[in-house]
């Protein structure tokens, strides 16, 4: 039986997160304005036929996150595709606190946005900020640097959007950050994952000071109209 983990887009979008998704037959995409998640029940005909039918222009873009690369159904195109480490905590949750970190909310949508579009921590769009709670540092009144969720699976919570501009890194900020984001999962009896590009050994030596561990290597297919 296969780890929930191993299909973590198709698991959420069916399962906690299903109320962000748009289902397509045997395929599911989360709400564009969230992200470019999307995933097929399987690979035959019937389900990549759906996948398809989940793009909406030759614009739009759609990501799958599998252990191997998913095959671009007949009618799509290959437009970017990459190796994700998948990383789960297995250490000592922090009890630590800051008094700098604020929660943030809508009126702090602009500068998310701004600060995700500066440093590009992963795929944001107009509503990422509404997948759960973020949290975030100022410094001067400028939003210096966030962490916050994205995915929910069974007993699991994805750390994401983990980034600050560069004027502020060096500064153990990120840190803090994900401390205060985990602990709201160990709140909730979820356990901490994430995901990395496997290029970024600065990130996942972070990770792992902070108890990640690595537990798998996972392919990023981008899907494009043909």
């Amino acid at each position: 039986m296969s780890h929930p983990l191993d299909r973590p887009v198709w698991n959420a979008l069916t399962g906690r997160q299903a109320r962000l998704a748009i289902a397509s037959g045997k395929a599911v995409r989360i709400d564009p304005a969230y992200g470019p998640f999307a995933v097929a029940q399987d690979m035959g005909e019937e389900a990549q036929a759906a996948l398809l039918a989940t793009l909406r222009d030759p614009e739009d873009r759609i990501a799958v996150i599998e252990r191997e690369p998913w095959p671009a159904p007949g009618g799509t195109r290959l437009a970017g595709e990459g190796e994700l480490v998948q990383m789960v905590f297995e250490g000592v949750m922090p009890d630590a606190d800051d008094p700098r970190i604020v929660l943030l909310g809508e009126g702090d949508a602009g500068e998310m946005a701004g600060l995700a579009g500066g440093t590009e921590p992963g795929p944001w769009s107009s509503m990422t900020h509404r997948y759960g709670d973020y949290y975030g540092i100022r410094i001067g009144g400028r939003l210096a640097a966030m962490a916050g969720e994205r995915m929910l699976l069974p007993g699991l919570a994805e750390v994401s959007g983990v980034c600050a501009w560069p004027e502020y890194r060096g500064q153990g900020l990120a840190t803090l950050l994900m401390h205060r984001v985990m602990r709201g999962f160990a709140a909730r009896g979820d356990r901490p994952f994430l995901h990395c590009y496997a290029w970024n050994t600065g990130a996942i030596r972070l990770y792992e000071a902070l108890g990640f561990r690595l537990r798998a290597r996972m392919a990023l297919t981008i899907l494009a109209l043909a």
